[in-house]
């Protein structure tokens, strides 16, 4: 896979690095040379010097071959600007926007672009680790607005079904590891001493999760 990275700062330079090392042909464009002195010494693959806004370096970059786009300044504007182009003037398949003031998200999702939002995802772990400590955090999904845990059952959860902690809309229970192998359970599975569930809960019902499984 080929993918453009524009901007050269700490996010993309540790992506280039993961994107390379992963395979894929990686060129990362950049306004300022001496920024891709941040790129790491196993990096080999194309660095371009110029704006992600010039159309013609954008054709350098091979955007019209490029099976996704990364658009990473430190800018929220440039970023957005940058990644509609990239989406709607060159048909880039998957294309990402950093953004990092996080009321600017449902807009620029209305505008139809993907968005990561460092600070808010990073908010909201900061806040699990803080708060949730028996829960463990394996992904979290958009801007931290779904989580998805892994927590042991409980001794007084044993014997109960998947139905009586699902919730429709915030808690979902998307598997099952017992005894070292893993499942999708039905809403009829019942839980067991020592199971371990994987569950997919809202943000905002962490602590009805919580008190389901009760932990709290």
């Amino acid at each position: 896979m080929k993918y453009i990275l524009i901007g050269c700062g700490r996010m993309g330079a540790e992506l280039a690095r993961i994107l390379a090392q992963r395979g894929h042909g990686v060129t990362v464009v950049d306004e300022n040379r001496a920024a891709f002195e941040k790129l790491s010494l196993s990096f080999h693959g194309q660095v371009v010097v110029g704006s992600g806004f010039d159309r013609e370096v954008l054709l350098r970059s091979g955007i019209e071959a490029a099976d996704g786009l990364a658009a990473v300044t430190n800018n929220d504007e440039t970023n957005v600007v940058i990644a509609r182009l990239a989406r709607h003037a060159f048909g880039v398949p998957r294309v990402v926007a950093r953004l990092f003031d996080p009321r600017k998200a449902e807009l620029y999702r209305r505008l139809g672009i993907q968005i990561v939002a460092p600070i808010s995802w990073a908010t909201h772990r900061l806040a699990e680790l803080l708060s949730y400590s028996e829960l463990d955090t394996i992904l979290s999904l958009g801007s931290g607005e779904v989580e998805i845990v892994e927590v042991e059952v409980p001794p007084l959860l044993a014997g109960q079904k998947v139905r009586d902690v699902s919730r429709p809309g915030e808690v979902h229970i998307v598997a099952v590891r017992r005894e070292g192998k893993a499942f999708i359970p039905s809403m009829e599975t019942v839980f067991r001493k020592d199971d371990f569930l994987c569950v997919a809960v809202l943000s905002t019902s962490v602590e009805r999760l919580r008190r389901m499984l009760t932990l709290s």
